[in-house]
């Protein structure tokens, strides 16, 4: 006769990591109204257009400010700043609910290939404008602050789009006066 165990059963627990005593967490640069809209709205898109390519998107809340002046004539910019002083003269909206860093990797990926073709449509009060440019392998989707559109092939960490049409200075006036009156604003990038 054979002396038998019973079996034995492993159990596992999961323990969530717990943050160090004294250590902060970074502050969170959108606003609580913000932050309720990035949470939920459905900010990443996968469609087919009617050329039937592959076309993503990425959408950003934000608002305008009274010292929205659009008169720069090599960039424009969306920032998650809740301030814009008379000098931001690229700079369309603040108080943007989300920057290149919280954008989906299928969107960056796509955004990075040279024969990319982004889109810029800004949407406010009524009014409607948008702006092309391309992709470029460098672009990196990394700064947590600002989105900027280019004329030119500059990079750095905030470039969302190279060659644009146009910039701050080109964007429908009826638009601008729209943003410098403090108007909510939708920016979506298409990229395909």
């Amino acid at each position: 006769m054979t002396d038998s165990k019973p079996d034995e059963t492993v159990r596992t627990t999961i323990v969530a990591p717990q943050p160090s005593a004294g250590v902060v967490s970074p502050p969170d640069h959108r606003t609580e109204r913000n932050r309720y809209r990035y949470r939920f709205d459905p900010v990443f898109r996968i469609r087919t257009n009617s050329r039937h390519t592959m076309e993503r998107e990425e959408v950003i809340h934000a608002r305008g400010h009274e010292n929205v002046r659009a008169e720069h004539a090599s960039t424009f910019e969306v920032t998650t700043d809740d301030y814009l002083t008379p000098a931001g003269d690229c700079i369309l909206a603040i108080e943007a609910d989300r920057a290149p860093a919280d954008f989906d990797p299928d969107f960056v990926a796509a955004c990075q290939n040279a024969d990319a073709t982004i889109t810029v449509e800004l949407e406010t009060a009524g009014h409607v404008d948008s702006v092309t440019g391309r992709g470029d392998p460098a672009l990196e989707f990394t700064n947590e602050r600002s989105a900027v559109g280019r004329t030119s092939e500059y990079v750095d960490d905030r470039t969302m789009l190279l060659e644009a049409d146009f910039a701050a200075e080109g964007f429908d006036r009826d638009l601008v006066g729209a943003l410098t009156e403090g108007a909510e604003v939708t920016v979506t990038f298409r990229v395909e």
